[in-house]
């Protein structure tokens, strides 16, 4: 591993150094460990403990934290850390074309502690879970947290089932508010990127009035408004599909101007064939058939396909296809976004009431998000039967048409006889617009609470709220309506006469001049022109008018009712102190509801490629939890402390569960500490895993194989390794179990001085019953345990059953690293930080019987968590009076890149392919400087030096998504200068 010279330096800055909580830096409560008011109550326990002495791997991020280094969302802070996975939690990563579990992710983004996945980490707001995001049902989209109202953020990284339930396996993310604030605080912040795109902004104000302690009440509130402006992969010269020279290239062969097929004859628009139907496709010395498309651009003599904008020549080799040697390419990723636009209103408030020693409180929370994912303009693939394309020749087309047969003809004489019979096509429709999902997310959190003393020694907590999300997608601009039937239940649904598959729907709208409906009826006019780059104001006019903008796509509610009580206090004294003990009792009630869309129902005209998901819409689910717990705090010596927790866990459907855990801290010294853990935990199933309906889904790749007759599996010309295409199920399974946890940690803590600290904890986490779907290619490599989830007809593969299943197990093992340091020089502080995760361990398998399979760590996946070997974020920081300076980098690991049918079956050599993609390194700035006694100007550069993310071969010829960067590791809005102003009265 090469670690880079600042991440050394910052290393041996801080050998000597760390904090007990493995914290950034603690909350002001908590730095005095001598007095007693310490004592907070800490995520992961329910008894008041201080931070800094606590035998929990807690990591704890202030608001100085998130200034320094210019975070601006929880987006943002999720990604900073290093113990989150490197999963497609965030907005770049499902900006393009999403399949299985990333499907409905629209507008999300969430937390992977550990890389267990979003549904493994639980997040709470103020020791309280909130709504799961409307559409997923599972993960909490963390940008719904009111980020102006934080005070700091714990991280636990360690499980805590036996505290709050399911979900806690990766850890436990709390974002706390501020409490008893008085005052005005307005703040704007901008982050403005040099090269354009991608710019962010937020505008925020908190209020508070009141003393708790003086006054016995305080009131307060925030609201803010914040902007992410679209970045578009045309922006960026990274994003480049057509790179063969380092092994990359796209496998599409639907280009602005129309690749030619050789699609034979339809009743309604070809009775005779197409141009290039019924004959050999073979130009002069060829032996293989150019049946896998021609594109005039391409062929000898042509413009080149690199005439129009984002083409390239398809390279055949790459993609093990010489039948498409005469095809064009174009690079869907420079349609996609990069980020999503985002624009998010987000408001707190609270009122807490002091009466003698008790607080009473109540608060409520929300978000109204808008958000948009953008991907590459539809691919229209003509065929004889439900999509039937053909350019005529008529007064319309006439030059165009005979251009094209001039072109074809030229090289393949043999069409000659076929003069005037239409031409059929793939053609991508850039006059359409890019693929638009527009959604729109709200968000709802009330609750009440109270707390104090019961008598002495004795505390009490109890609360009650009320949470939800309810989000709703609709088209925006790139979808129209079909006008044909797309299947033979549609045709039967639909009530029309004689309608049947493939046939006209003559309830779709028809464009003005069109003598049929739909984007069908469109096309066969020749009114639009599939082999032009510019269109006429005819044809953009029939376009809007059979445009399916604003049509519902689908929508979901997700609500939360909870209540929970607890006490805690003093039992007797030890040797070590006085044993401590909390009990507590959870009730929760989820209730889960996903509509489709009335535009989807059979007896409605189809938009073509439109991902509706009618057949998972769901009537309202609930399911009841009942819970209660205890923990024990046992300081049995003075250097000796050991504690333990239980929960019994009762859900409706799946009956009860009970998940332990004890921790130890061992201190022989005032310098050293010595801490572990053992838990076990548990995670429900999701509702949408277990109710949605079945969907069949197409496949339009050519990188896949049959295992079972290619030992090489890669596409080749070898007997055998021929590509398959086979449609894939997806779906719940009302079967599913919850997936169970062990996990154990064992950690070293020094702290020399107040000052300097280090810690290193070990840990492991094993998963059975995993809750999931396999994707195709992990079924496709273990295709031996699952014969009856693969269709054939006649031999060849043609449909593979992924609905969700406890799937398998899996086996995590790593280290997490915090380094803390500081010393008086210039007058001021020179402060230095460090914190890392090192990956020891990454398997999976998907039967109990089945060994685990390979490592992960270092390895390109398409979908689930990336196993980065080692990730760390650094600090140096230099403070004087009212002035900080601050340096830091983030680091993040290389892995295995991904190979191309070519490459990988060995049969291609390409002189810059680079089997491993290189770490991600990149260095922020800022300077912070009250310049007015009540302002205070923060300034920065995020990624200095402009580095771009590295090169990696991502795109997937399955789902046409993916390009040449990797969105679950790095950033693509390059270097930017952020700007912050907080006012203060």
């Amino acid at each position: 591993m090469n670690y880079s010279k600042t991440a050394i330096l910052l290393l041996a800055t801080c050998l000597t150094a760390p904090a007990f909580a493995q914290a950034s830096s603690l909350p002001a409560a908590a730095e005095t460990a001598e007095d007693e008011s310490a004592a907070i109550i800490v995520t992961g326990s329910r008894i008041k403990q201080d931070p800094a002495k606590s035998a929990l791997p807690l990591q704890i991020i202030t608001t100085n934290d998130i200034s320094r280094e210019g975070i601006n969302s929880p987006e943002q802070l999720i990604s900073y850390l290093t113990t989150n996975g490197n999963g497609a939690d965030n907005l770049a990563s499902n900006a393009d074309v999403t399949s299985g579990a990333q499907r409905g992710t629209n507008g999300l983004s969430a937390a992977n502690l550990r890389g267990q996945g979003s549904a493994s980490t639980l997040v709470l707001l103020n020791g309280r879970r909130v709504a799961a995001h409307g559409l997923t049902g599972s993960a909490v989209d963390v940008n719904q947290i009111p980020m102006a109202a934080l005070e700091r953020v714990e991280i636990l990284k360690d499980g805590a089932s036996a505290i709050y339930g399911t979900d806690a396996i990766g850890g436990v993310i709390n974002f706390i508010t501020k409490t008893n604030f008085q005052g005005l605080v307005l703040n704007q912040f901008a982050d403005v990127t040099e090269a354009g795109g991608g710019n962010i902004y937020r505008l925020s104000a908190t209020g508070g009035y009141g003393d708790l302690n003086e006054d016995g009440f305080n009131i307060m509130a925030t609201v803010s408004k914040s902007y992410n402006k679209a970045l578009n992969g045309s922006e960026r010269s990274f994003v480049n599909g057509n790179q063969p020279n380092r092994g990359l290239s796209v496998d599409t062969r639907g280009t602005p101007i129309a690749t030619a097929f050789a699609t034979g004859s339809n009743a309604l628009f070809a009775p005779t064939g197409s141009l290039l139907s019924g004959v050999s496709l073979l130009e002069t010395g060829a032996t293989v058939s150019a049946n896998g498309g021609i594109n005039i651009l391409d062929l000898p003599g042509g413009a080149g396909c690199a005439s129009m904008d984002g083409g390239m020549a398809y390279d055949e080799q790459l993609w093990a296809n010489t039948s498409a040697r005469f095809a064009c390419a174009w690079d869907t990723g420079r349609a996609a976004v990069l980020q999503q636009p985002l624009s998010t209103l987000t408001y707190y408030g609270r009122a807490t009431a002091k009466l003698g020693d008790h607080q009473f409180y109540a608060e409520i929370t929300g978000s109204d998000a808008d958000s948009s994912k953008r991907f590459s303009n539809n691919q229209y693939s003509g065929n004889a039967t439900t999509l039937p394309l053909y350019y005529p020749l008529n007064a319309t087309t006439t030059a165009t048409y005979n251009d094209v047969y001039n072109k074809l003809v030229g090289v393949f004489p043999q069409i000659a006889p076929n003069y005037g019979k239409p031409i059929s096509y793939r053609w991508r429709c850039t006059a359409c617009g890019v693929r638009e999902y527009e959604t729109n997310t709200k968000t709802l959190r009330a609750g009440l609470g109270a707390e104090g003393p019961l008598w002495a020694g004795w505390d009490y907590r109890a609360g009650g709220s009320y949470a939800r999300s309810q989000a709703t997608s609709v088209l925006g601009s790139g979808y129209h309506y079909r006008g044909t039937f797309a299947s033979a239940a549609a045709a039967t649904a639909s009530g029309v006469a004689g309608a049947v598959s493939g046939g006209i729907d003559p309830r779709a709208p028809t464009a003005p001049g069109a003598s049929r409906p739909g984007i069908v009826g469109l096309l066969n006019s020749g009114i639009l022109n599939p082999f032009s780059l510019s269109q006429s104001a005819e044809a953009l006019s029939g376009l809007k008018a059979i445009s399916a903008e604003g049509v519902t796509l689908y929508g979901g509610k997700y609500e939360v009712k909870q209540l929970d009580a607890s006490v805690s206090g003093s039992l007797f004294d030890l040797p070590g102190g006085t044993v401590q003990v909390a009990l507590g009792v959870d009730y929760r009630r989820e209730t889960y509801s996903f509509n489709g869309s009335p535009a989807a129902v059979t007896g409605t005209p189809d938009i073509f490629n439109v991902a509706f998901d009618n057949s998972n819409a769901l009537t309202p689910k609930n399911r009841t939890v009942k819970a209660a717990y205890a923990e024990v705090l046992v300081p049995v010596v003075d250097t000796f402390e050991v504690t333990g927790a239980v929960r019994l866990d009762d859900y409706s459907g799946f009956g009860t569960t009970i998940n332990p855990k004890i921790s130890a801290k061992f201190q022989p010294l005032d310098w050293l500490m010595l801490r572990g853990s053992f838990n076990t935990g548990f995670r429900v199933p999701a509702f949408n895993q277990i109710f949605n309906g079945v969907t069949q889904s197409p496949n339009p790749g050519n990188t896949l194989v049959d295992p079972t007759t290619c030992a090489s599996n890669a596409v080749s010309s070898l007997s055998g390794c021929a590509a398959i295409t086979p449609e894939t199920l997806s779906g719940g399974n009302v079967n599913l179990g919850p997936e169970t946890s062990k996990q154990h940690s064992l950690g070293v803590v020094l702290q020399p001085s107040s000052r300097f600290s280090a810690s290193v904890d070990y840990w492991s986490i094993s998963v059975d019953d995993t809750i999931g779907a396999l994707t195709l290619r992990q079924l496709l490599d273990n295709i031996s345990s699952f014969p009856d989830r693969v269709t054939r007809t006649n031999g060849i593969i043609t449909l593979i059953d992924l609905r969700a299943d406890n799937i398998g197990s899996r086996r995590t093992k790593g280290l997490e690293i915090a380094l803390r340091g500081g010393l008086d020089a210039l007058g001021g502080v020179v402060s230095a930080g460090l914190d890392g995760t090192y990956q020891l361990k990454k398997r999976e398998k998907f039967l109990p019987s089945a060994p685990f399979g390979p490592s992960l760590i270092g390895q390109f996946t398409f979908a689930g968590d990336l196993g980065l070997k080692w990730k760390h974020s650094a600090f140096v920081s230099f403070t004087k009076d009212d002035f900080t300076f601050s340096f830091s980098q983030i680091y993040r690991d290389g892995y295995k890149n991904q190979a191309l049918p070519g490459i990988a079956n060995g049969t291609v050599v390409r002189p810059d392919y680079n089997p491993k993609v290189k770490p991600y390194v990149i260095y922020n700035t800022s300077i912070s400087k009250d310049v007015l006694e009540r302002l205070r100007l923060t300034a920065g550069v995020r990624n200095v030096f402009d580095k771009d993310p590295p090169f990696a071969i991502t795109y997937d010829s399955n789902t046409g998504s993916g390009s040449s960067w990797e969105p679950r590791v790095a950033d693509p809005r390059g270097r930017s200068f952020t700007l912050s102003v907080e006012a203060k009265f």
